[in-house]
């Protein structure tokens, strides 16, 4: 079926970065096939034969990416919000004690409503049961790639490292030839991981050539351990044993070196860079300046429910520029287009999927994001790109396309129930007193 989105701001995020005003664009099934300017619609297209769709002067933009997040950890949102040590007194607890399999798809359910009522269609996750995670993204109908962790120590799912590395390879074989799901396996961390551990999930992953990451260079204790103990920094341990690579997809890299930087460029790695929960837990700001002077592929990630609250790129566009105009101390840096390009084009990059979307040009995906002008935060609109990064909020989404299936129209859910989705959610819920647990655990936050 061919549609036409007419009367928007069209941000097509191409080379050229082309922003035609107003536009259109049109799609096949799920391809685009044109973009431009309205005058030209007749022209190029001849006879008409579409669904037309009137974009309201809104502005249309490519899906934003996800780059960083743990999609299950919505239950946890929340909870210990302000202690000193939440991963470990409050989080990994909480894990082994409350995860299951079931509790990871209903919460991926609803974490993947949650992106895509706010323009999110391609997501990262990774975290534990990720079959489920899977199956979930897959029904809500994004485009996703479901990362399974593996730790030394065992989790809630596996305790012994070479079964979750196991299950991730059955899992990265179930999804090869799926349109929109993709999965691999997604070591925790430089410290939770042992060196033969890191090594094998990098040669699975390569071998099926999907993406490799973890968390790096993020927490003090990281740092401190690998400088004792390897006399290096967490990327040049990486370096070291071989898994740093194209298809590695660094997460947070907040404590880098000139050195680390030119290690990335090098072996041109990715970065996923995560402000709101990295700024929120106090651990500092990634050096993304450096990254972009060396022409390194970073995106925005949101890190977990638990971790950064909100699971959306806008607000994350917004604290990047803030953030780092503040960090260098200059106005200009950081200008709004290349925020947008870090939400779309760039994280789409990161993840080696920028042939397939991240960009609104004939030959892409159609995913696709509609965002109204018509509520009071949005007037006027002088820039398309400062209206997204500065103004713009997920309550301003009012369509969402992915593969050429509209998921979200006139701000809800089309083809799931969010208010279904999170009944389930609660259900599942009621059976782990989440606020006892935290009552009784107050005391360990010193």
């Amino acid at each position: 079926m061919r549609t036409v989105i007419v009367n928007a701001t069209v941000v097509t995020m191409n080379k050229n970065g082309d922003v035609y005003h107003p536009g259109f664009v049109m799609f096949e099934d799920d391809v685009i096939t044109m973009a431009g300017e309205m005058k030209d619609l007749e022209e190029k297209a001849g006879h008409l034969d579409a669904k037309l769709i009137d974009g309201k002067n809104g502005i249309l933009i490519p899906g934003m990416v996800n780059l960083h997040t743990h999609m299950g950890m919505v239950p946890f949102r929340g909870l210990g919000d302000d202690c000193k040590d939440r991963l470990r007194v409050f989080l990994i607890p909480m894990e082994q004690k409350a995860m299951d399999q079931e509790l990871v798809y209903l919460s991926t359910r609803y974490a993947a409503g949650e992106m895509l009522l706010a323009g999110v269609t391609t997501v990262m996750d990774m975290y534990y049961y990720e079959e489920e995670a899977a199956k979930a993204m897959d029904e809500m109908g994004m485009r996703a790639i479901a990362g399974q962790t593996v730790m030394d120590e065992g989790a809630c799912d596996f305790k012994d490292p070479k079964e979750a590395l196991s299950y991730g390879e059955n899992l990265i074989k179930k999804y090869l030839n799926h349109p929109r799901i993709t999965a691999c396996i997604a070591p925790h961390g430089t410290t939770t991981c042992s060196p033969e551990v890191l090594k094998e999930a990098y040669r699975i992953d390569s071998s099926y050539e999907v993406p490799f990451t973890l968390h790096t260079a993020e927490m003090d204790y990281e740092m401190e351990y690998l400088e004792k103990e390897k006399q290096m920094t967490p990327v040049g341990y990486l370096d070291s044993i071989g898994v740093l690579g194209k298809d590695t997809l660094a997460a947070h890299c907040i404590h880098m070196t000139e050195e680390d930087l030119d290690l990335l460029k090098e072996r041109r790695a990715s970065v996923a860079h995560c402000i709101g929960s990295n700024t929120k837990a106090a651990k500092g700001v990634a050096p993304v300046s450096g990254m972009n002077k060396r022409e390194i592929a970073v995106g925005l990630g949101t890190d977990g429910p638990a971790s950064g609250n909100t699971l959306d790129i806008l607000t994350q566009m917004k604290l990047c520029a803030d953030f780092h105009k503040n960090e260098t101390k200059d106005r200009s840096a950081f200008p709004a287009s290349d925020i947008v390009k870090m939400a779309t084009i760039q994280g789409a990059a990161a993840l080696g999927l920028d042939g397939i979307t991240g960009s609104l040009e004939p030959g892409k995906q159609a995913d696709l994001v509609l965002i109204e002008t018509d509520s009071v935060n949005m007037f006027p609109v002088y820039d398309p790109y400062s209206a997204l990064v500065y103004s713009a909020n997920p309550s301003n989404v009012e369509a969402v396309y992915v593969a050429g299936e509209c998921l979200v129209e006139g701000k809800r859910l089309k083809k799931n129930d969010m208010e279904e989705i999170r009944r389930s959610l609660i259900n599942k819920m009621k059976h782990t007193d989440f606020g006892k647990y935290i009552e009784n655990k107050q005391e360990l936050d010193v």
